[in-house]
């Protein structure tokens, strides 16, 4: 059983950062795949970003260039650095952690492929 928790989300004008935190449990955080997606009020689940296993990343392409997805492996921690954030970024957050390798970007950013999840942290950016 792996926990998460989220930090960081908040309320922010348009063209502000903001950078998300997800800890994680567990004593083999760096094999973990770790995977943030969002879903905005009356819409579906939809991926943001992923940090294999090799710490390859992966974007969603409304985010390449404004978003970078990291990980600090000491603190069991994945970071969802946002910058430039617009209005139709407003939704819940969540991390996830995949205990497999997933290799390429249909996998990551599957969220079926993810075996557990965050609660979700609020992200609104007033226009």
């Amino acid at each position: 059983q792996v926990q998460l928790g989220e930090s960081g989300g908040g309320l922010v004008q348009a063209g502000d950062s903001l950078r998300l935190s997800c800890a994680a449990s567990g004593r083999t955080f760096s094999s973990y795949g770790m995977g943030w997606f969002r879903q905005a009020p009356g819409k579906e689940r939809e991926f943001v970003a992923a940090i294999n296993w090799s710490d390859t990343t992966y974007y969603a392409d409304s985010v390449k260039g404004r978003f970078t997805i990291s990980r600090d492996n000491t603190k069991n921690t994945v970071y969802l650095q946002m910058n430039g954030l617009k209005p139709e970024n407003t939704a819940v957050y969540y991390c996830a952690v995949s205990v497999g390798r997933l290799g390429g970007f249909i996998t990551n950013s599957d969220s079926g492929k993810y075996d557990y999840w965050g609660q979700g942290t609020q992200v609104t950016v007033s226009s």
